[in-house]
């Protein structure tokens, strides 16, 4: 299984400088790469091939004065800069014919220097490595000090350096993990758990446990808001105003951080404790057009599914998605009834048969319920009870008849 790890950065005013450029080289190469290719396209050539396409943009461009700067960095990031191109291209023919699942996906648009994030990957033909003291050496531009928060668990085959909107420096490398990388795997577990997200409370297990929302855009929205209003008066253009952009996309950084640390550490915790985990699979793009969108992204759901998901995958747990309309809310786990209506403001009711039920709890324990039917069909059992044999006195056709 391969999996991202993300390390801080912390390059000096030198090689700063370098990382620029290598963010402006590649950003030029995929900018060329898409002109032409629209203006063969306006023109009626046929389609350029990735090939003739770097001859073009990286070549021949080399040898002119006006992109002779080219060869201050690798060529590995100008490489890379140009299979992203073909890469965005790839998926947009698919998408048109409907080979690519998903969303849509648009065509290729120019990159700018103006946005809020900028990345130049390295591959193995860069000879990138990692020095015995603990620095990132990249080609072009020298022994970046890192903050090793964890050990890798293999040997990286790429690694991408990134900043970001707050000015922070990230090196992201792409790792084999499970079996034969010395992982120890995790024990198995005899516990499995329905989980039940919402807004009242981030999750709520089928056992009974509630894991209070932490709204972390809510709580720093005081500080968002200030930061925001003193951008607003700064002059356009004005290195006034430039500390102030970094500085609102600091605060928002923050916020961002503490939702993935939070959801990080909630989901490793479940993993590590339940051998199968049940979850409902919401459909976040729809909640985010109603009036409660803010709180949505706010809780950041898929983010946290997505991470169960991986987890599971990795330490050879079990996860499974209930789909999105099945009555969890509605159904009593006693006797099995659905009400026909259940508001959002409802957050206990007493089904006919007697039993008393937490709204958030009945779910949670519904959507396990409904888990365990699900898997287990999926793992070959029987999904209709076997054909029982006929008895002498029941109606039939004579024998004999046809």
């Amino acid at each position: 299984m391969r999996l991202r790890y993300q390390y801080r950065l912390y390059p000096d005013a030198a090689q700063r400088e370098a990382l620029a450029r290598a963010f402006g080289c590649a950003r030029v190469v995929f900018n060329d790469g898409l002109r032409i290719r629209a203006d063969a396209y306006q023109a009626g050539v046929p389609y350029i091939s990735d090939g003739e396409l770097s001859r073009r943009v990286i070549t021949q461009a080399k040898q002119t004065p006006e992109r002779a700067w080219l060869g201050e960095v690798s060529a590995v990031v100008l490489q890379q800069a140009l299979a992203d191109l073909n890469a965005a291209y790839r998926s947009f023919f698919a998408s048109m014919t409907g080979k690519r699942k998903g969303a849509r996906v648009g065509a290729p648009r120019f990159r700018s220097k103006k946005d809020n994030r900028q990345a130049v990957r390295f591959t193995r033909n860069a000879r990138f490595s990692i020095t015995t003291g603990g620095r990132l050496r990249l080609p072009k531009i020298g022994e970046v000090p890192v903050r090793w928060s964890r050990p890798l668990p293999s040997e990286p085959s790429s690694v991408t350096v990134v900043k970001d909107a707050a000015g922070r420096y990230f090196a992201s490398f792409v790792v084999e993990t499970g079996a034969g990388t010395g992982e120890v795997p995790l024990p198995e577990r005899a516990a499995e758990v329905g989980i039940d997200l919402g807004l009242t409370h981030f999750a709520v297990t089928s056992d009974g446990r509630k894991i209070g929302n932490p709204r972390f855009l809510r709580r720093a929205a005081k500080k968002l808001r200030a930061a925001q209003q003193a951008l607003s008066r700064k002059a356009k253009g004005s290195a006034n105003r430039k500390k102030a952009v970094v500085k609102v996309a600091r605060a928002h950084a923050r916020v961002a951080d503490a939702r993935r640390d939070f959801a990080h550490k909630l989901s490793a915790s479940i993993i590590r404790d339940n051998q199968a985990v049940h979850v409902e699979n919401l459909s976040v793009k729809g909640l985010a057009r109603t009036r409660l969108a803010k709180s949505v992204h706010d809780a950041g759901w898929s983010q946290f599914v997505a991470m169960l998901e991986y987890k599971a995958a990795r330490h050879g747990r079990t996860l499974v998605k209930i789909d999105r309309w099945f009555p969890s809310s509605k159904l009593c786990s006693a006797c099995g009834a659905v009400v026909e209506s259940m508001p959002l403001n409802v957050r206990s009711w007493i089904c006919a048969c007697g039993a008393v039920h937490d709204r958030d709890v009945n779910a949670a324990i519904n959507i396990l319920a409904a888990g365990r039917a699900d898997r287990l069909n999926a793992c070959g059992d029987q999904v209709r009870p076997p054909l029982a044999v006929a008895q002498v006195d029941e109606t039939g056709s004579l024998r004999g008849a046809a």
